[in-house]
């Protein structure tokens, strides 16, 4: 089956109110239960170009691997690739690993790139599982039976003050150092991407978002929003990135949204349909 008919997926990104460039970038495919997103950061657009590439070659790293690569996980007897939940695992930190080192290598490169690097979440649905990489402080949410649970930890400086007791989470709302990442892609030779499996239950909504919204709606807001317009994604996106506005709209804001509509068991089919849309 296609995914599409098990999965709802709205993405919205926004400038936001004071930024001049939106240095987010953003992709998703319902078909094969893909979504990425990017927050750029350092120099004059740098943090445009560091997100577009991120979100550019990992797409495309995925694709080489799982179509013209793919002989590599053909079995005796078997005329397709096997697909596996391990195999997804090894090829996303795969694409990363190389991900970093392109934008890496630029940064080293070009001055007027100097410094730059991306935060990233992406997430890819396979066999009632989610597959949910990270780096950095963009999040992922759940929302499951009207409550929202953040599945993410951010890497940053304040999310290590309230690990070691230093800070308390309601001080860090108010922290002035909130966009102060401890990982990201691009800005160090190498980078850990940390990469959890989740599993899926029917009506879940998963939000994947920057700290565009996070920095400026509360996980209460958040939740009550969606809650209200769980029936619509495209009217929850809206809302959200409406929200962040309204509360200053001091950076860029973007938000993917899926929506698990049924079961998706059938690991072949999915296999077939990552394919399709690779061709």
């Amino acid at each position: 089956m296609d995914l599409s008919e098990v999965l709802d997926i709205v993405r919205l990104t926004d400038t936001g109110l004071v930024r001049r460039h939106n240095e987010d970038a953003i992709a998703s495919d319902a078909s094969i239960g893909f979504v990425i997103l990017a927050d750029g950061m350092g120099g004059y657009n740098a943090g445009e170009v560091a997100s577009e590439m991120a979100v550019l070659t990992i797409t495309a790293e995925l694709k080489e691997a799982l179509g013209a690569g793919s002989s590599q996980y053909i079995l005796p007897d078997v005329d397709r690739p096997v697909l596996n939940k391990e195999i997804l695992k090894k090829l996303m930190i795969d694409a990363v690993a190389y991900t970093n080192a392109s934008i890496y290598h630029a940064s080293q490169t070009y001055s007027q790139c100097a410094g730059m690097g991306t935060t990233l979440v992406l997430g890819l649905f396979i066999n009632n599982q989610l597959l949910a990489g990270h780096i950095g402080d963009s999040r992922i949410y759940r929302l499951r039976n009207q409550h929202l649970v953040q599945m993410t930890e951010d890497h940053s400086l304040l999310q290590e003050q309230i690990r070691a007791g230093i800070i308390t989470p309601e001080q860090a709302k108010q922290s002035s150092h909130k966009n102060l990442v401890t990982r990201a892609l691009g800005v160090d030779p190498k980078v850990e991407m940390e990469l959890n499996e989740f599993d899926v239950e029917i009506a879940d909504v998963y939000l994947f978002c920057s700290d565009g919204l996070t920095d400026l709606v509360d996980d209460e807001l958040i939740q009550s929003t969606l809650n209200s317009h769980v029936l619509d994604l495209t009217k929850a996106a809206d809302a959200l990135v409406k929200l962040a506005n309204e509360h200053g709209g001091n950076d860029n804001i973007s938000v993917i949204l899926a929506k698990v509509n049924n079961s998706y068991e059938d690991k072949n089919t999915w296999y077939d349909n990552f394919v399709g849309w690779l061709k």
